[in-house]
C-alpha cells in the first residue's frame, strides 16, 4: 500500500512538472523586425467614394420581388466614374447577373492574387436606425450606412489602392484580379461562377483574400493585446427541417403528445447531446498562437491540451458561445411552426435547425447524427440547403508571410493569428482552385462595431476607411 501511494505521488509530481515546464516554454514566437514603408493616398477621395457606394441600395434577397435591380445597375455604373484608371487598364467582365471580375496584368500569370468583396447588403429596418441607412452620412468622424462594414469598405479599399498604383505606373510581379459579387448575402451564384472561370482556364491563384477576421481585442481568454485574426478555414453550414405529421384535431381532447410536443422533445434531445468535441486544424493553429499571448492560467491549459481537453469539452457543453463553436459542430433551433389556430392541434408541425459543421463532419454525417439522436423514425428530416466545411489553407508559405507583413505594417500594435471562421462567406468556393484562401476584413473593430454588422446603425470611423486603403496599398505592392 505504501509503495502504491508513493507511486501515485511520484506520478502526480511528474505530471505537475511536465505541465509547468510546458507552460513556461509556451511563449509567443518571435517575428522578424522589418522596416515598412509609408504609403500616401487621397483619404478624402476614399471617404467620398465609399459614401457614394453606400447610397446605392443594393439589398439582396432570396425573394427577387424584394430586390431593386435598378440599384444594382446604379452601383455598377458608379464604379467607372470613381475608378477610371482601373476601367482603362484592366480587363473587365460581368459574370452572370451579379459577378464583377477585373484583371490587371502583371509580369507573370502563374500565381495571381485575387482580392474579393461583395457589394450586396442585407435588409434594414429604417425606423430602428438613428441615421438614414443609405445616406452615406459623414458626421463626427463616422460614416453611417448599410455596407460600411460588410463589405463595401473592403471593395472600396482594394479599388482605391489599385486605382492609385495604376496611376503611378505600378506593374505587379503577378496578375491581380478583383472578384466582386452582388449576391453573397443570399449564397448566390456570383462567386461560384467566377471560380468556374478560373477552373476552366486552369488558373491557380497564388493567394485569395476575402472578408473574415479583423483586428480585434478581448476575443480570446486572457489575451489583452490586439490580435489580427485571419481565417484559414470556415465551418460548413446546414439548414435542416424536422417535420412530424399526425391526425390533428380539436385541442380539447389531445393525445398524450401532439406534433409540436414530439418535435419539442426531439429539440431537447439534440440540445442535450452536443456533437463530438474535436479540435480542428484551424482551431489548433489558432490556439497555438493566441494562447501564447494569454495569461499564465490559460497558457497552462492550452499548452497542455493532452491533459485539459476534457475540461474545455465540459465548459463548451455547459456554456456554449464562441469558444464552444470553435471545437464542435453546433446546432441552433431557429424556427418552429404548428397550427394557425390556438385551439387546433396541427396535422403537421415543423421546425428548422441551423447547424455549423466543423472539419471532420459533413452534411450527411450531421443528418445521420441527428437521426440517431432523436430516435424517432416518424420524424422526417429534410436538408433545405447546406455545404461542407471549407478547405483548410496553409500558413507555412510565402503568401501567408506576405499577408501577415501587410497586416503588421498597418496595425503595428497587433500580432497575427490564424483562426476558424464560424460563419460562411463566398471564399469557400475558392477551395476548388487554391489552398491559400484567407479571410481578413482589413479593419480594426470594437465589439460595438462588430455588433452593427447585419444589425441597426451600421457605421465606421473615417480613420478605419483610411486604414483599409493603407492595408491594400501595402498588400498589392507586394504582389
Amino acid at each position: 500500500m505504501e509503495y502504491a501511494i508513493l507511486s501515485v505521488i511520484a506520478l502526480l509530481v511528474l505530471i505537475i512538472a511536465v505541465v509547468i515546464i510546458r507552460t513556461l516554454r509556451f511563449k509567443p514566437q518571435k517575428t522578424e523586425d522589418k522596416n515598412f514603408c509609408e504609403v500616401k493616398f487621397d483619404s478624402e477621395k476614399a471617404i467620398g467614394d465609399l459614401s457614394e457606394m453606400i447610397k446605392c441600395k443594393t439589398i439582396s434577397s432570396a425573394d427577387k420581388s424584394l430586390e431593386d435591380e435598378e440599384e444594382f445597375r446604379r452601383f455598377k455604373a458608379l464604379l467607372p466614374k470613381l475608378f477610371p484608371n482601373i476601367y482603362d487598364k484592366c480587363t473587365y467582365q460581368e459574370v452572370g447577373d451579379r459577378g464583377l471580375l477585373y484583371k490587371y496584368a502583371g509580369k507573370k500569370s502563374d500565381a495571381p492574387t485575387v482580392l474579393m468583396a461583395h457589394f450586396d447588403v442585407v435588409s434594414v429596418e429604417e425606423k430602428n436606425w438613428e441615421k438614414p441607412p443609405f445616406s452615406g452620412l459623414v458626421e463626427d468622424g463616422v460614416m453611417w450606412g448599410r455596407g460600411t462594414l460588410d463589405t463595401k469598405i473592403t471593395l472600396n479599399g482594394a479599388m482605391q489602392a489599385l486605382e492609385k498604383l495604376i496611376s503611378e505606373g505600378f506593374v505587379p510581379e503577378n496578375d491581380i484580379y478583383l472578384a466582386f459579387a452582388g449576391d453573397e448575402e443570399i449564397s448566390g451564384t456570383g462567386a461560384p461562377m467566377i471560380v468556374d472561370i478560373f477552373e476552366k482556364e486552369h488558373i491557380t491563384p497564388g493567394i485569395v483574400l476575402d472578408e473574415g477576421g479583423g483586428v480585434v481585442e478581448n476575443v480570446f481568454p486572457g489575451v489583452k493585446k490586439s490580435a489580427a485574426v485571419i481565417g484559414i478555414a470556415e465551418k460548413g453550414m446546414l439548414n435542416l427541417e424536422f417535420s412530424y405529421s399526425g391526425n390533428g384535431g380539436h385541442a380539447s381532447s389531445p393525445k398524450p403528445h401532439t406534433p409540436v410536443g414530439i418535435l419539442s422533445k426531439a429539440c431537447t434531445m439534440v440540445e442535450n447531446r452536443p456533437f463530438k468535441f474535436r479540435i480542428s486544424t484551424a482551431t489548433a493553429k489558432m490556439f497555438d498562437v493566441m494562447a501564447r499571448h494569454s495569461s499564465f492560467l490559460y497558457r497552462m491549459i492550452f499548452a497542455n491540451l493532452w491533459l485539459f481537453a476534457p475540461v474545455l469539452n465540459m465548459l463548451g457543453k455547459k456554456q456554449g458561445g464562441e469558444i464552444n463553436a470553435l471545437m464542435r459542430t453546433t446546432c441552433a433551433f431557429t424556427q418552429m411552426e404548428g397550427s394557425k389556430g390556438m385551439n387546433v392541434i396541427p396535422p403537421t408541425a415543423k421546425m428548422v435547425a441551423n447547424l455549423r459543421l466543423i472539419e471532420g463532419d459533413t452534411v450527411d454525417s450531421a443528418v445521420e447524427y441527428v437521426r440517431k439522436t432523436i430516435r424517432n423514425p416518424d420524424i422526417s428530416l429534410r436538408v433545405i440547403n447546406g455545404n461542407n466545411p471549407s478547405v483548410v489553407s496553409v500558413v507555412d508559405c510565402p503568401e501567408w508571410e506576405r499577408l501577415s507583413d501587410a497586416v503588421r505594417a498597418t496595425w503595428s500594435e497587433a500580432f497575427v493569428s490564424p483562426y476558424l471562421m464560424v460563419a460562411c462567406s463566398d471564399s469557400r468556393h475558392w477551395g476548388r482552385v487554391s489552398n491559400k484562401v484567407y479571410r481578413f476584413s482589413a479593419m480594426a473593430l470594437s465589439n460595438e462595431e462588430r455588433g452593427c454588422i447585419h444589425g441597426n446603425n451600421e457605421r465606421v470611423p473615417l480613420e478605419t476607411i483610411s486604414k483599409t486603403v493603407e492595408f491594400y496599398l501595402r498588400f498589392i505592392m507586394s504582389c
